[in-house]
């Protein structure tokens, strides 16, 4: 969904799994970080860990994608009954919650060259290969953007590369002006709906987006059907709305958008900040093809260059291009699946585990692994159900719809629960689960270790425990072979401050149904996938066909992946002590502020801002959260208060009026850059006014992180 970050490969032995859970010299540590005495906690989890099915992932894929099910549509809402039958038969007390948002599909969609003379080009073409049973589907929506006004533009064509800011100024240096051209860029480096953002900013009419071969194509490998990289014409579908500033329903901000949602109480869309102002929509390499080759100008950077066999020039012109976008926009109904088991301890404790279930067309791999991966965690905990055990705290799990039109689903669900999610101690996400064999998570730091600890007890297909196969992977001497369109799920994963010599867990950025949990509640939140290579994201190619050649053949990774899904709502869910880590909270905090430091030196002079303040106070929380380390791996006779206070030290982190032009936004430590989308940015007020070279903003927002780390360190002190 994201491409811009390169994340290493390797070559492996695919074992086939049985549904026991582990050889004996991989058997799971005794102690369990949270529970005083583990032997109860891990007869559970034995249990559980024997039933997720190989098979019945299969069985459930195969389902989930047997037609096309873009959200709000019939197809949709089948997949959503399906769900729920399945939530309903493992003994969850299920509803089907219903929003109604403001969407768009494509009602005629077109992309003409008429420059120069003699060179036909009429898009966008539609997907094919030689051979794809899937493919003549006529539910197959054609390629556009979620997002997109309706418009009617014609103009000479610029060449923008990736559409990043460096890249629009390398443009003016070669005195390029892009006002009132259409803007060619290609996917890669940063969200889609920031190409769109960057482009408008700079005066441009319109935007066509294409995949380029060099990222996904056939200099990865053979392409499909005959290897995983994407076809000629294979398009990559997807929202540019510009959820930097908000997610959800673009009418909505802050507020549910339930069925009975009066008009009054919504923003128009055309005074939604979240909505482009100029029309855009995504090409084939095969379209994008003769408007490359026939653009002149100045030669691109050579570092723009991409893989067709010709060199690319930036324009303006001579290729010119007729642009014709009719979106239908309406309200549209979304269905997310919720699932609950009440807590027999504290029932208004949520744990919440989710992964969306809509999808561009058949989303195979693009959510239907996920959602697969997570029906058969809720069989594992049926099973539990079914023999008498009862969570300690109230399970939830979610069926998202809409996610992929700009995390609607999640986004207003979470708006409409924001009192009964305030002592949720955790939020779960599966969303692009399998692509291939290489695990990876990210997560708030406090979360960084429980996600290490739970992949130990859990078995790879490969041997050993999945924590062994991640610990290998992530050597230094593992071959580094990736492309930076690879794996979707790596994308929205931001490297982490490395404070340790422990496998790296990523930061969380955006572009999955995290977002609302952790970045305007402020529940700690994680994500995870096992990822390979997947060219065909958001294409009609990713479909059950492709899944089975390419991605998991004997499902055995999904298997893996709903052990993991279903072990770390589990172990949450009946932990006597929150399992969070706030010393290792504070390190990474402590890590950014130097970055931070030291930009801030390069960029303005060395004393323009006084960092000793938030380092004293980044300091004070890395210390508070040490002392309540000790205390939770030896806690009192009652951990009610501690429980509490570890709760309640996330929230501490939130900035109440939110961050500078976009207060929906309230960590003071992560949030999605203004410029990257998805990529998270570390203490993001600090960051993006550095970005900007605004001195008195950045002074202001460092006071606003002071009294954030001070007030969370303030919080873990007062369970002494």
């Amino acid at each position: 969904m994201k491409p811009f970050s390169l994340v290493p490969v390797f070559l492996v032995v695919i074992v086939c799994s049985t549904s026991t859970p582990a050889a004996k010299n991989d058997q799971p540590s005794t102690d369990i970080f949270g529970f005083r005495d583990s032997a109860a906690e891990l007869t559970t989890e034995s249990r559980f860990l024997a039933v997720p099915d190989a098979k019945l992932a299969e069985t459930h894929l195969r389902i989930l994608t047997r037609v096309p099910h873009m959200a709000g549509t019939a197809e949709d809402r089948a997949t959503a009954d399906y769900v729920a039958e399945k939530f309903r038969a493992a003994g969850l007390d299920t509803e089907i919650d219903e929003y109604k948002v403001w969407m768009n599909y494509p009602a005629n969609i077109s992309v003409d060259m008429t420059s120069p003379a003699g060179v036909a080009m009429h898009g966008p073409t539609r997907e094919r290969v030689s051979n794809d049973p899937y493919q003549d589907d006529p539910r197959v929506v054609v390629p556009f953007s979620s997002m997109s006004p309706s418009g009617n533009v014609e103009a000479d064509v610029v060449y923008a590369n990736y559409g990043t800011p460096d890249d629009f100024d390398k443009l003016e240096k070669l005195k390029v002006d892009v006002r009132g051209k259409i803007v060619l860029v290609r996917y890669g480096q940063n969200f889609r709906g920031v190409k769109v953002f960057v482009a408008q900013q700079h005066g441009a009419a319109g935007v066509i987006i294409y995949s380029d071969p060099a990222d996904d194509g056939w200099p990865r490998g053979d392409k499909y059907p005959d290897g995983p990289w994407r076809p000629d014409t294979g398009v990559q579908r997807g929202s540019v709305g510009y959820m930097f500033e908000f997610p959800g329903d673009p009418t909505t901000p802050g507020i549910a958008s339930v069925p009975s949602l009066t008009a009054s109480q919504r923003i128009s869309p055309q005074q939604s900040a979240q909505m482009p102002k100029i029309p855009v929509t995504p090409i084939s390499y095969h379209d994008a093809w003769p408007i490359l080759q026939h653009l002149s100008g100045p030669d691109s950077p050579r570092e723009w260059q991409g893989a067709l066999p010709f060199t690319y020039h930036v324009g303006p012109g001579p290729s010119r291009l007729k642009l014709h976008l009719e979106q239908n926009y309406q309200y549209r109904t979304l269905w997310d699946v919720v699932g609950r088991i009440p807590g027999a301890e504290s029932p208004d404790q949520w744990v919440v585990a989710g992964n969306h279930r809509d999808a561009w067309v058949y989303g195979a791999v693009d959510p239907n692994s996920g959602t697969a991966a997570m029906l058969e965690a809720v069989h594992g905990i049926g099973d539990l159900l079914h023999s008498g055990w009862r969570p300690k705290r109230t399970l939830v799990f979610c069926s998202w719809d809409g996610e992929e039109e700009g995390l609607m689903g999640s986004t207003e669900w979470v708006e409409q629960h924001e009192s009964q999610l305030a002592n949720s101690p955790a939020y779960f996400n599966v969303d692009v689960a399998v692509s291939g064999p290489r695990f990876g998570a990210s997560a708030v730091p406090s979360l960084k270790q429980f996600i290490r600890d739970v992949t130990k007890s859990v078995p790879s297909p490969r041997g050993g425990t999945v924590y062994e196969q991640w610990q290998k992977a992530s050597q230094p001497e593992s071959p580094s072979t990736q492309s930076p369109s690879e794996s979707v799920s790596e994308n929205r994963r931001s490297p982490a401050a490395q404070v340790g010599n422990d496998v790296p867990v990523g930061d969380l950025g955006s572009g999955s149904d995290y977002t609302a949990f952790l970045q305007h509640l402020g529940v700690p939140s994680a994500d995870m996938s096992s990822s390979g290579p997947y060219g065909v994201y958001h294409s009609t190619f990713d479909d059950f066909t492709w899944f089975k050649k390419f991605a998991d053949p004997d499902f055995v990774y999904e298997q893996e992946m709903a052990r993991l899904f279903g072990l770390e709502a589990l172990r949450m869910a009946d932990a006597e002590v929150l399992p969070y880590n706030y010393e290792e909270y504070g390190k990474e905090v402590e890590a950014y502020l130097d970055a931070a430091r030291k930009r801030a030196e390069d960029k303005l002079s060395p004393q323009a801002l006084d960092f000793g303040p938030v380092d004293n106070a980044a300091h004070r929380f890395e210390a508070a959260g040490a002392k309540i380390l000790t205390k939770q791996k030896n806690p009192p006779a009652s951990v009610d208060r501690l429980n509490e206070v570890l709760l309640a030290a996330e929230r501490s982190l939130l900035i109440p009026e939110g961050l500078p032009h976009r207060p929906w936004y309230r960590h003071a430590i992560y949030a999605p850059g203004e410029y990257t989308g998805y990529a998270a940015v570390v203490i993001p007020g600090v960051n993006e006014a550095l970005d900007k070279g605004d001195v008195e903003r950045a002074r202001e927002e460092l006071t606003a992180l002071t009294a954030a780390l001070d007030r969370a360190a303030k919080m873990l002190e007062t369970s002494r």
